[in-house]
Parts: structure tokens; sequence; C-alpha cells
């Protein structure tokens, strides 16, 4: 009896993982498996065993991806269509060449590295402002807000096909200088926007709610704000060498899973901040609201620290981005009743911030650890309380401290929405603040 029980449940098993499968999915399958190989058998002599490892790691990864979420399927496909499209518009004569990038009207306009990513930060903040108007109408502003979401999936496609093109073109620039582009602030912004907008993608869909899309999307086009400025007062965009710190393919592990758990907090933190909108939408003493708006402010706080450092030139900007972000968080604030009513359950919220949190906790852990080991393989030992390191340790047990109260005291509500805004307050100084303010291992990454 165990026996055929267990067997009827093997079966049933296996036929649930591959009796859901389409034709596409078989089709895109074998695509991701053929253009897998295609690029080991391509490129391998240029490989080291590790990163080859990583090659045929990626296939079977993706493939399962794909099958877990559907819409991740046709992203993958047109994005890797884009990115083969531009690619081949650099050859000439089977010699790649930097410079069509201004001849050629679809590599000018569309497909490069650079149009390819301002297209990505129009287009998240016109994302932003749909769901900002789907959230602010009277009726159900649905039509609305799924202009939003389509305008997010575009800008993650462009996104990363501006990522895919960026790193063929820095092997057009040298041999010696080609690197996947994860390697300086610039790029990893580029990183951080579309692996938030991507989570937050996920889980509209997941809770089939778009009402959090106007939240999330504001924390990303505050990191586009940021990009767009980057790259003006810093030409930015310029594909430099690597440090000799960065040769390594522990960067193409480390770079992506600390991305993860920062986007996916930045996430958690905008969904925080939606719960306690929502929680406290019949409060009426503007003295109690205070903190919330004054947090609100902090969250957006680039324009006081870069009006002072990045000279006159940009001034201008930074007061813009300030002044934007007051009318933002004050008409938040003086709109909360008409916005709560649009917002999900508290307990819908309360869920998604968890398990937001719980995924970029865990890609977290994986990026402190593959990060101890690439310091002991570049610097002789795993841990030297450089900033860096600290800093990302007092990230660390920032949200092991709030998983640990949740899941053994049962923390809920407004303590833990008000942490975990708090937390990117923590994060950000993580991730810029050390760049700017503190100097040690990781000052090759300093503004």
């Amino acid at each position: 009896m165990n026996t055929a029980t267990t067997g009827t449940t093997t079966m049933s098993l296996n036929e649930g993982l591959f009796s859901r499968r389409n034709g596409f999915d078989w089709l895109f399958a074998a695509l991701v498996v053929g253009g897998g190989l295609f690029a080991f058998q391509r490129y391998a002599a240029f490989m080291d065993v590790y990163e080859k490892g990583i090659l045929l790691a990626a296939i079977p990864a993706l493939v399962a991806l794909g099958w877990f979420w559907r819409p991740l399927r046709v992203l993958m496909l047109v994005v890797a269509g884009a990115a083969l499209l531009a690619i081949s518009s650099y050859q000439i004569d089977g010699q790649g060449q930097l410079a069509r990038a201004e001849s050629v009207f679809w590599l000018k306009y569309f497909l490069s590295s650079q149009s390819a990513i301002l297209w990505m930060s129009v287009l998240f903040f016109m994302s932003t402002a749909f769901y900002w108007l789907g959230m602010a109408s009277r009726g159900e502003g649905g039509a609305l807000s799924l202009i939003g979401s389509r305008l997010a999936w575009v800008a993650v496609g462009m996104a990363l096909t501006g990522t895919m093109v960026r790193w063929y073109e820095s092997y057009l620039v040298g041999a010696d200088v080609g690197h996947i582009p994860v390697s300086n602030l610039y790029e990893v912004f580029v990183l951080f926007s579309w692996i938030t907008a991507l989570f937050y993608l996920y889980f509209e869909e997941h809770y089939n709610t778009r009402a959090l899309g106007a939240f999330v999307l504001m924390v990303v086009s505050a990191a586009v704000g940021f990009l767009l400025w980057y790259t003006v007062a810093r030409e930015a965009q310029e594909i430099q060498p690597l440090v000799p710190a960065l040769k390594s393919w522990w960067m193409k592990l480390h770079v992506p899973a600390n991305f993860i758990g920062y986007g996916t907090f930045a996430l958690s933190a905008m969904v925080a901040f939606a719960y306690l909108i929502k929680k406290q939408a019949t409060e009426t003493s503007w003295t109690r609201l205070a903190p919330l708006g004054a947090l609100g402010l902090v969250l957006c706080f680039e324009p006081i620290v870069f009006r002072t450092t990045a000279g006159q030139a940009s001034t201008g900007f930074w007061m813009v981005y300030f002044g934007v972000s007051m009318l933002a968080v004050g008409g938040i604030l003086y709109g909360r009743k008409h916005i709560a009513s649009k917002l999900p359950p508290l307990e819908l919220l309360d869920d998604l911030m968890y398990k937001a949190i719980a995924v970029g906790f865990a890609f977290f852990t994986i990026a402190t650890v593959l990060g101890a080991l690439w310091a002991a393989e570049a610097w002789g030992g795993y841990w030297s309380w450089d900033p860096k390191e600290t800093w990302a340790l007092i990230v660390w047990l920032n949200y092991a401290a709030w998983l640990h109260m949740r899941m053994m005291k049962g923390l809920r509500g407004t303590v833990s929405a008000w942490w975990a805004l708090v937390g990117l307050v923590v994060t950000t100084f993580a991730f810029l603040g050390v760049n700017m303010f503190l100097s040690g291992l990781h000052s090759y990454g300093e503004l």
C-alpha cells in the first residue's frame, strides 16, 4: 500500500511538472539550451573553468525561471533578439566597430547601450506617472495602472538590452577592457532599477494588484534620477577598464546577488510606506504624521547631499529633484484617505513585505558569503572590517533581526512596517553613503 501510494505520488508529481508545459515552453527551453551551447562552443576558449561552470549552470536556471514565471519567457526572447540585432549592427565585414553607434539608425536612437538606458529612464518615469494617475483617479483607474505596468515591462526590457549591448561594447573598446557591466555605480544603478521593477512586477501578478506600483516605482525613479545626474556630472556612461581587484569571476556572482537583496529591501520599504499610509489614513493629527513625512524626505536625501558635493553646475538639478520629492511626499500625506482606499488590505501588504525581505535576505546572505570568498582571493583574508563590509554586516543583522522577530515573536503591523522603512535608510547608506563618506578597500567605488 505504501509502495503504491509512493508510486502514485511520484507519478503525480512528475505529471504535474511536465503536463503543464505547452509548446511555447518547450520551444523556449530549446532556444535557451541552443543559445547557451552555442555561446559555450564559441567563447569557451576565453573562459576559465569557473566561468564555464557559470555559463552551463545558467542554462537550466533560465529555463526554470521561464517555466516558473511565464512572462519571463517573452522578456528573455525579446531582449535576446534586440541585443543580437544591436551586436550584429556593430559588425562590418566581421569586425566590430564602436563608431557604428552613431551611424546606424536603430543603434543611435534605440539599441546602443546608452540609448537603451536612456529609454529605460524615460519609461520608468512615465510608468511611475501612470501608476500615480491610476491611483489619483476617482474611478478604478485600472486602464491607467495597466499602462504603467506595461511601461515598466518595456523599461525592464530596455534596461536588460542596454546591459547586454554594453557588455559587448566593452570588448569593442578593447579586449582587455571587456567585462560584465556590474562594476561601477552607473552600471549597478541600472541593475538596481530593473531588478527592483522586475520583482515588483512578479508580486503585482502574484497578488493580482497594481495599486503598489505607484509606491515601488517611486524608488526606481529616484534611482533613475541619480543615474541621470551621475551620467551628466561624471560622464559615467563611458566604459572604463576594471581595476585589478574587480578582475575576477566572483564579480559575476557577488554583485547580482547583492543587488537582488538591495532591490527587494527597497521594494519592502515602499510596501511598508504604503502600509503606514493605509494604517494612518484616518489620522487627523499632523503631529503624529510628521515623522512619516520626515522619513519620506530622508529617503530622498540625495538632493541635500549632492547639492554640496556635485558643484554649482548641477545644483539646479538637485533643487528640482528636492522640490519634486517634497511635492510627492506632501501630496501622498494630503491625499492619504483616497490613496488608502485604493490600496490592498493590510494583511496582503504585510505578507508582501515579509516575502520581499525573506527573498532579499536569502540573496544578501549568499552575496555576503561570496564577497568573503572573493576578498580571500583578492586581499588574502575573508573579513577585514572594511567600512563597506561593516555596513553590509549591519544591513544583514538588521534584516536578520526583523525576520527573527517575525518568526519567533510574531512581529506584525506598524512596528514591522516602520522597521522595514528605516531599514531602507540603513541599506541606502551601505549602498551609497559608504562610497561617499568613507574610504577603505572598496574605495574604487567612490563617487
